[in-house]
């Protein structure tokens, strides 16, 4: 089966890492697999072993939306006549090219998966007055017209039947993780803070991530006692709390870190990952961190509260700081609190969030679909 996969691979964010861990699994599977995605390079070889990689042009593009060129509608349905896959399917990029995906698949009746990212919040009383909300009420028209889109979690399955998209076009297929790369192990980081409980936040530095929330919360308890917060990632607050919160405060700006074998020699080197996030999807840095044997705290934002029960601490997307206030001196005055949770965390992620079961699932889906008609 070939596969055209349309999703990012810069800037680095959880689409980034989502497109290559799914790709790079189908092709160890078997699968022929071609990507396409937005950027101005043009790239002669395919070092994934992909049957082709086609760079779409873009007018602009971030870690939360693309603008693409009008160009690109062009040259999508160009290489998709060219490549005749067998299914299209598209990690989605808030680019308004995925409004046009289902007429261009339904021209060269190719059928078409989705698989939707936009975070959210877990309590209806918060979803229909933020801003979350406006870009569901923005794409269900848009789902509803693609074969199958693949959601996280139940919670995001009602919003969008709510708004409109048919029950039997959304599938629930969880975010997975490679648990024999993501696991706990020796760490060279740990090496620089031998003596030090080490904390960690990985993902974007952005107002819906809550870091603020952390970092105060840190200061004010005064953690930066035999303790350090690491922070995995960049955006554009991070000049500002840069500013206000320093190593003098226990504190370590790390930036964004795109090698994996880097990611996980921090994490394997941390005791506690907390993640304060005002709405999510289903957080693969959260999975990454609790493959790794890591105590994991979480608010209850989008699917990462369900993933966390009994498993780990789950807070309220309210008065984070407040909260974590309380429950960072916990961690560091019972340590033991850490390698008990850890074990959970890594437990869980084996029952139930695993990438193996994760293509698995995305293999039923594929050879559900109806075979690619001829091109007209």
């Amino acid at each position: 089966m070939h596969i055209a996969w349309l999703g990012k691979k810069t800037p680095f964010c959880g689409n980034v890492t989502y497109s290559r861990e799914i790709t790079n699994a189908l092709l160890d599977r078997g699968y022929k697999v071609s990507f396409l995605h937005f950027s101005e390079e043009s790239n002669e070889s395919s070092p994934e072993n992909y049957v082709a990689e086609v760079n779409l042009p873009f007018l602009y593009k971030s870690q939360i939306y693309t603008i693409h060129s009008p160009k690109s509608t062009k040259i999508l349905l160009r290489s998709l006549k060219e490549l005749q896959p067998d299914l299209v399917h598209a990690s989605l990029t808030l680019s308004p090219l995925d409004f046009a995906l289902p007429e261009i698949c339904q021209k060269l009746k190719i059928p078409l998966v989705a698989t939707f990212h936009p975070p959210f919040d877990s309590h209806w009383r918060n979803i229909k007055s933020s801003t979350q909300y406006l870009t569901y009420q923005l794409y269900a028209p848009f789902l509803a017209k693609y074969d199958q889109t693949i959601v996280f979690s139940d919670l995001q399955r009602d919003l969008l039947i709510k708004l409109g998209v048919p029950a039997e076009k959304l599938v629930i297929i969880p975010n997975g993780v490679d648990t024999e790369k993501y696991t706990s192990g020796k760490s060279f980081f740990k090496e620089k803070y031998p003596h030090h409980q080490l904390y960690v936040y990985q993902g974007r530095i952005a107002v819906e991530k809550n870091v603020e929330s952390l970092l105060k919360a840190w200061k004010q308890a005064n953690m930066k006692q035999n303790a350090k917060l690491l922070i995995i990632g960049d955006g554009h607050l991070t000049p500002t709390l840069k500013s206000l919160y320093h190593e003098e405060d226990g504190v370590i700006w790390l930036g964004a870190i795109v090698d994996d074998e880097k990611r996980i020699d921090i994490l394997r080197s941390a005791d506690v990952f907390v993640l304060p996030s005002l709405v999510e999807g289903l957080s693969l840095s959260l999975l990454e961190a609790m493959a790794c044997g890591l105590a994991c705290i979480a608010t209850d934002a989008g699917a990462d509260g369900e993933v966390l029960i009994n498993a780990g601490v789950v807070l309220s997307t309210q008065e984070v700081t407040t909260q974590l206030k309380t429950i960072l001196p916990l961690f560091a005055h019972h340590p033991e609190m850490s390698n008990l949770l850890g074990k959970k965390a890594r437990n869980r992620v084996l029952e139930k969030y695993t990438l193996s079961d994760n293509l698995t699932k995305l293999e039923e889906l594929y050879n559900q679909l109806p075979c690619r008609k001829k091109y007209l």
